[in-house]
């Protein structure tokens, strides 16, 4: 198994609100840092890599962010009209229009079209070889499956032609351990971890894309231990929260408040480390787990990126 960075297709997955978002923009950040040529994608277009990189729109066309970084949002009737022109040889059209409208009652009556127009638009730009790292904001969790799965649900339906000629080699990209893996974000909770391990069995069943690594992000330090624990013990005694509050010249209630914060962070911590356990059960032992910190501080845009990317590469180097 290839070093993260070392994949040339990265699909980062995860339930919504983990930060994948994130993840995907900081490994595209620090993938241009080191010099690879790198293009991030956001398939579901909401502004986010904007927003995460503090820039403007990212059309279909690429932003450029940096050298080695271009950033884009996906757009299934661009990615139509630039698979006409290319590889149905169609002249360049405006507006495809009728096509367009034709395109749409397809894509209803046979599910899948549209995803393998984004599939395959990325893994065009891999085979094209105009970058050696495209990473994928891609769907949540309850839709991604879909989305990876759809060229082996086009393979089984069509046996022969352009089209089944198409998915051939996109399976192949997809199905290589060696170029292209899934990132699957989390966070250190009951529900995002039952959706991961959940998530990650369905793409070994389901899908062509192995997993790559799990993203545990947000994962809160040890701020205090056992010793710091027996100071709180201490402090709760109502005549040394007096004697405490008199000689800091504060109230007992703000004294109290801070010694309440104090325990609940003890108590976060702890139910994190349960759930990272049973994340670290549920997922093959063979599959790297990743920590990010929590970010006591802006949670988005590019100096959050940054921050982010540097704690990846301490994993990565780890």
């Amino acid at each position: 198994m290839p070093e993260l960075l070392a994949y040339q297709l990265l699909f980062v997955t995860g339930k919504g609100g983990v930060g994948k978002t994130t993840v995907a923009a900081a490994i595209a950040l620090l993938a241009s840092e080191q010099g690879r040529r790198t293009l991030v994608c956001e398939a579901e277009p909401k502004g986010d890599l904007a927003r995460a990189y503090e820039c403007g729109p990212t059309p279909f066309s690429g932003r450029r962010i940096s050298d080695d970084l271009v950033a884009m949002s996906m757009d299934t009737e661009a990615s139509l009209r630039e698979y006409l022109r290319v590889v149905a040889k169609v002249p360049k059209m405006g507006h495809i229009g009728p096509v367009a409208r034709a395109f749409d009652f397809v894509a209803t009556a046979a599910p899948g079209i549209r995803e393998i127009l984004t599939v395959g638009k990325l893994c065009f730009e891999i085979r094209a070889g105009r970058y050696d790292l495209v990473v994928v904001d891609a769907s949540s969790t309850g839709n991604v499956v879909g989305q990876l799965a759809a060229p082996s649900g086009i393979n089984e339906l069509i046996r022969v032609g352009v089209v089944r000629s198409q998915t051939d080699w996109i399976l192949e990209i997809l199905g290589d351990p060696a170029r292209t893996g899934a990132v699957l974000v989390t966070t250190p909770e009951e529900m995002p971890v039952t959706e991961a391990v959940d998530l990650a069995a369905r793409l070994a069943a389901e899908t062509p894309v192995h997993l790559a690594c799990v993203v545990a992000n947000r994962v809160l330090p040890e701020l205090f231990g056992r010793s710091e624990e027996l100071v709180f013990n201490e402090l709760t005694r109502a005549a040394t929260l007096d004697f405490v509050a008199r000689n800091l010249q504060t109230s007992r209630e703000l004294v109290e408040d801070v010694l309440a914060a104090a325990r609940l962070a003890v108590t976060v911590r702890r139910d994190g480390v349960a759930h990272l356990e049973r994340l670290r059960a549920g997922i093959a032992s063979d599959v790297p787990l990743l920590y990010l910190p929590y970010l006591f501080a802006r949670a988005h845009g590019l100096r959050a990126i940054r921050q982010v990317a540097h704690a990846l590469s301490e994993e990565l180097v780890t």
